[in-house]
């Protein structure tokens, strides 16, 4: 058995105990690192694996149908790609240790910081932390000041410089741990801040992948994952008996259809999400830019995954029928955890809007290329 099976075992024997708790523990952050997580974004320079996009978000997805919150945090493990815009003196030292290093980040509300020698003197709070209480580093979202000019920055604390307010109470994707983060008058030396999808300082093929197109691809693959579960699960539960008697669920057409149509919906968009990454990848593994038209095609298709996978859920819900309504029931989970993969800023409607943009030649809004 692999390292990434165990932990596909572990992941299904411990998920109650996620939600139960509101997080993934440490302990199973170690077994993500055995896996190779925290090491797939990391730069071959440093010791990391470098994974091509699609074959790290395969791994996601795998992980979000045993456990959606399990995948949501695992899928930080790109962080990496954001990293590679720190200098290379500094991430030389933040690898010294080995490439497994868990990051998670609390990037909004940007707060002012205030200069300080050789950096920040950075206070405030900031929110959607997942992954915090298992993370080795921690970032916040900060500007120099109200008003100044240039993208705002992220500054890499250690934990322990940085309280962890445990707030995170949701209907779903409980077990992501996403806290606030607070920071009250830490010191951020310059070399230990980066713009978020900045230049990187390291010339290798993944770091040339359109940054926050790809944020928003581990997060919409979760949604992926959770669908794929649920529609597994209403599949494998057609032959079962009803309460009535009356005929079973694969017995009707209705529920044929229905489930003939969830497949579909599903499988379209898995791929075209997985044709274009593959599109983009060999674009930028031949040395060339990714264009601003594929970078748009990326950040559609995640949105059009996040989008179908919850209304393949929600479809696979109404067809598990009465049994769906249990609390026991696998349904409320993946009910709940499918239907917060779109709420994130990334994934929302409006992505729809920029892509058209792109598309007919038009100027999208601000920050979505």
């Amino acid at each position: 058995m692999t390292h990434f099976d165990q932990l596909l075992a572990v992941v299904a024997d411990r998920r109650a105990e996620f939600e139960e708790k509101r997080q993934v523990p440490r302990d199973v952050i170690a077994d993500f690192k055995r896996a190779g997580i925290y090491r797939a974004g990391v730069p071959k320079r440093f010791g990391g694996d470098a994974l091509p996009p699609t074959e790290f978000l395969r791994l996601i997805e795998r992980i979000s149908v045993v456990d959606g919150s399990a995948g949501w945090v695992a899928s930080f493990g790109c962080s990496g790609i954001y990293l590679a815009a720190l200098p290379e003196e500094t991430q030389a030292e933040l690898y010294a240790d080995g490439p497994d290093v868990a990051f998670a980040g609390g990037l909004f509300p940007v707060q002012p910081a205030e200069r300080a020698e050789g950096g920040y003197r950075v206070s405030g709070r900031w929110k959607f932390a997942s992954g915090c209480k298992g993370a080795d580093i921690l970032g916040v979202g900060i500007k120099a000041g109200a008003g100044a000019p240039g993208p705002p920055l992220t500054a890499v604390l250690r934990p322990d410089q940085v309280e962890i307010a445990e707030n995170w109470d949701v209907i779903g994707l409980r077990g992501t741990g996403s806290h606030d983060l607070v920071v009250d008058g830490a010191i951020v030396p310059e070399e230990w801040t980066f713009v978020r999808g900045g230049r990187p300082t390291v010339d290798e093929p993944l770091y040339r992948y359109p940054t926050v197109p790809y944020a928003a691809q581990v997060l919409a693959v979760v949604g992926l994952g959770v669908a794929r579960a649920a529609l597994d699960h209403v599949i494998a539960q057609g032959g079962r008996s009803g309460y009535t008697g009356a005929p079973k669920p694969a017995e009707r057409a209705t529920y044929r259809i229905a489930v003939g149509q969830a497949e579909a919906r599903l499988r379209s968009a898995r791929a075209f999400f997985y044709e274009t990454t593959d599109e983009v990848w060999a674009t930028v593994d031949a040395g060339d830019p990714a264009t601003a038209h594929q970078a748009s095609l990326l950040r559609l298709a995640s949105t059009h995954l996040a989008k179908a996978s919850f209304e393949v859920v929600r479809a696979a819900y109404q067809l598990a029928g009465i049994p769906a309504i249990a609390d026991g029931s696998p349904m409320q989970r993946y009910l709940r955890d499918a239907s917060v993969v779109p709420q994130h800023a990334f994934l929302q409607e409006g992505m729809y809007d920029g892509a058209g943009a792109v598309l007919t030649g038009v100027q999208p809004f601000p920050g979505y290329l």
